[in-house]
């Protein structure tokens, strides 16, 4: 949905609002500025919608807080639970799990990242790749799919569904389980569980490794537009085992600058205060981080399954691995930054999630009942996971009655906010500038937008530094006075009156 308003000039400029972003999780809009020939003067992703549980989750107690952040979000609600175990695990003393209860969070995640990379390439992002940015826009979507390409939907749907009971038998149930907990978890898997997930586990690899063939093809064939499209240059942040291979659980965090070259590596995530600063804009509730020593201007970068495939060295698993290779290929021997690869990487980490997954299903510690540890009370935790959308950080403190005194939450879709403002643009230029604005073409904005797959809800923002303004409207609507507060906090009032 799109509205042209003309009423509103800025400086001679029009203003067009896409309102709501459609197929994202979340509340967002982009507005353009175009003059009267149709140049681009300016692209913004605004995000309207405002959460606070940085605010709230403070003075109640740390136990509460893994099954309580999860509430942020229906999609990932167990990387926001396994984020904030991690971070309670150090509050509490237990650095090092039990094997069993390290496995099971490890099982719980990677079916949480394949069921969640499902829906959104299945789901969400596909009605773009294989019907056209330009069809028809009450076709484009996911039941249009299941019409022109029935096994390709009915795949996706099985491959979110599967994910979706891996996390059911771990977390007791599929949305917003409580199968984590500060220490360990508190279920244990049983052997019926355990050979009702392998079952069909052969088959939906061959799925996934279908989808990978699919996207692959796809660039293939139109490698102008794919490798070109929303393309910019930036920084990239992810998460590696001390080996520099991929993990998606547990390890440092990296950082590459767009030519690969690495920033920080193998960072102990507990320090990552050092490294990476945020700045709040005027114009949206969603924070804008930065990597400290580059500054805000040249310090932003991306997370998420692009970024992570390219700061790792390589994917512990066969078959994710050489699919990745084959996606880095295309750079040619320099960093992929095009933004429609983002879904390539994505799928590719659906087949690595699984074939994880069946390794973790055969190991004898998985049916372990050993499941909780403790040890020496600490007043603060950091946690970090690489949540489907990308590195997920969850800091707090804890006073001396086990109350939050302290919550910082820096979820994936924050990381990707500079990135996503600048794939937007990148797109207004390539596809909008000086053309008669439609429908299909404004749907390129949004395609750009739901490569990151963002997940707008859990961008929280930290209450009193966001940016507000108030108007007060007659009966009539006339505007009689506007109240704003800046990113500093400061408040101006502008009276309208006669």
């Amino acid at each position: 949905m799109f509205e042209l308003e003309n009423a509103k000039i800025t400086q001679g400029l029009r203003r067009i609002a896409i309102d709501p972003v459609s197929r994202v999780e979340g509340h967002g809009k982009v507005t353009l500025l175009l003059d009267e020939q149709n140049r681009i003067h300016q692209v913004r992703l605004h995000i309207v919608e405002f959460r606070g549980f940085e605010i709230f989750i403070k003075g109640r107690p740390y136990w509460e807080v893994p099954v309580t952040v999860q509430r942020l979000c229906g999609i990932c609600p167990v990387s926001h639970q396994l984020a904030a175990c991690k971070a309670m695990d150090i509050i509490i003393g237990a650095r090092e799990l039990t094997p069993t209860a390290e496995k099971l969070r490890r099982l719980m995640h990677y079916g949480q990242t394949v069921q969640s990379n499902a829906v959104h390439f299945y789901h969400l992002a596909s009605p773009d790749l294989l019907l056209g940015f330009d069809s028809e826009a009450a076709q484009r979507n996911i039941i249009g799919v299941a019409m022109k390409y029935p096994d390709i939907a009915k795949q996706g749907i099985l491959l979110r569904k599967y994910g979706q009971e891996v996390i059911h038998r771990v977390a007791g149930k599929r949305i917003h389980g409580t199968g984590a907990i500060p220490g360990g978890v508190n279920k244990a898997l049983s052997a019926e569980e355990r050979d009702e997930l392998k079952k069909d586990l052969p088959q939906l690899i061959e799925w996934a490794k279908a989808g990978v063939e699919l996207v692959q093809r796809l660039h293939e064939e139109n490698p102008s537009f794919y490798n070109s499209f929303g393309l910019f240059d930036s920084n990239m942040m992810g998460m590696v085992r001390e080996d520099g291979a991929l993990d998606l659980y547990h390890g440092y965090l990296c950082a590459k600058d767009a030519k690969g070259v690495p920033i920080f590596d193998r960072l102990n995530y507990e320090t990552y205060t050092q490294v990476l600063r945020e700045e709040v804009k005027p114009w949206s509730y969603m924070k804008f981080p930065y990597i400290a020593e580059l500054g805000p201007e040249k310090g932003w970068y991306k997370v998420g399954p692009l970024a992570r495939l390219q700061t790792c060295d390589f994917i512990p698993s066969p078959l994710a691995d050489a699919a990745r290779k084959a996606m880095l290929s295309i750079g040619n021997g320099a960093p992929v930054h095009s933004t429609l690869a983002y879904h390539w990487a994505r799928i590719i980490e659906v087949l690595h999630g699984l074939e994880v997954i069946q390794e973790l299903l055969d190991d004898p510690d998985l049916l372990g009942k050993d499941l909780t540890v403790k040890g020496e009370r600490q007043e603060e935790g950091v946690g970090v996971i690489e949540a489907p959308r990308g590195v997920l950080i969850h800091h707090y403190k804890v006073d001396e009655d086990d109350l939050v005194t302290m919550c910082n939450l820096i979820v994936s879709t924050t990381h990707n906010n500079q990135a996503m403002n600048s794939a937007i643009r990148s797109v207004a230029m390539q596809h909008l500038d000086r053309r008669i604005i439609s429908e299909g073409l404004l749907n390129h904005i949004e395609c750009a937008i739901r490569a990151y797959d963002p997940c707008l809800s859990c961008a929280t923002h930290a209450l009193g530094k966001m940016p507000l303004q108030v108007e007060l409207l007659d009966a009539e609507g006339t505007r009689l006075s506007i109240l704003s507060r800046n990113s500093s906090g400061e408040f101006h009032t502008s009276e309208m009156y006669a």
